[in-house]
């Protein structure tokens, strides 16, 4: 399904790689975690993935396939016709992601207008059912309201719906529930899962909260400083990690007692 190969991204004004040569692949229907502090390189590899790397700022190499199709190198008018059809994008903060001056529902169903011949009937049809299906409760009402008019797990539940709508093969989470208390996190996480187990859809979490793709993964890669110090299946690195920073990441997950020994920034 997705497969990075040798990934390579050293940004113009920056003397170290931001990405030093990684490799990971993502199954049909698999969640994978990749973990790291701010800086670790991880979102940058979301952004190779998701066609939003700046490559006038940057240079780049290595392979990042989807389906056989080329991410890394496609022209832009060929990543357009791909992101939002076969890759959705949930960003760690939705008021800030979403138009302000635009209706939910309308920026549910705005990746149907893309992509689609559907009527405006139709994508708001859709839109309605993408909503019911990530629990929003009263879709009808939600679709007429604007972002600041709903709460940060109703919009994260939007932003998800927004990018599952054209039922894309790959679904990138940037740090989906950071913004979010841990309650509404707990139910994020559930839903996520719900929707991997029903449309069988492959999922990558950005997250420097190992607990949360514990909750989450099957499988998780840890960066720091560009490389992978770990993979594994996500319960054995989590009881066992080999890594030093890895064990940093742990120790840093809240607990009863408080925070950890070590703060991710």
């Amino acid at each position: 399904m997705l497969k990075i190969r040798d990934l390579h991204v050293k940004f113009n004004n920056r003397d170290r790689e931001a990405v030093g040569g990684i490799s990971l692949e993502i199954r049909d229907g698999e969640i994978v975690g990749l973990a790291g502090q701010s800086g670790s390189g991880k979102t940058v590899t979301a952004m190779s993935i998701a066609g939003l790397l700046p490559r006038k700022q940057c240079t780049y190499s290595g392979d990042i396939l989807l389906n056989g199709q080329d991410l890394l190198h496609a022209p832009r008018s060929v990543l357009r016709k791909l992101h939002g059809r076969e890759v959705g994008v949930v960003f760690q903060d939705p008021m800030n992601a979403m138009d302000p001056l635009m209706r939910v529902g309308e920026q549910v169903g705005e990746v149907l207008r893309v992509h689609t011949s559907l009527t405006a009937a139709q994508r708001r049809e859709k839109a309605l059912e993408a909503m019911a299906s990530v629990e929003l409760e009263n879709p009808e009402k939600i679709y007429q309201c604007y972002p600041h008019e709903l709460s940060g797990g109703m919009l994260q539940r939007a932003m998800i719906a927004a990018a599952i709508v054209i039922e894309p093969s790959l679904l990138l989470l940037d740090e989906p529930t950071t913004a979010l208390d841990v309650s509404i996190q707990a139910q994020i996480l559930a839903l996520l899962k719900k929707l991997n187990r029903e449309k069988g859809m492959s999922m990558l979490l950005i997250s420097h909260n190992l607990n949360v793709m514990r909750k989450l993964c099957s499988y998780v890669a840890v960066m720091n400083r560009g490389l992978l110090v770990e993979t594994g299946n996500t319960e054995d690195v989590y009881r066992n990690p080999q890594n030093p920073y890895t064990r940093q990441l742990i120790d840093a997950i809240p607990t009863r007692e408080g925070r950890g020994k070590w703060q991710s920034n």
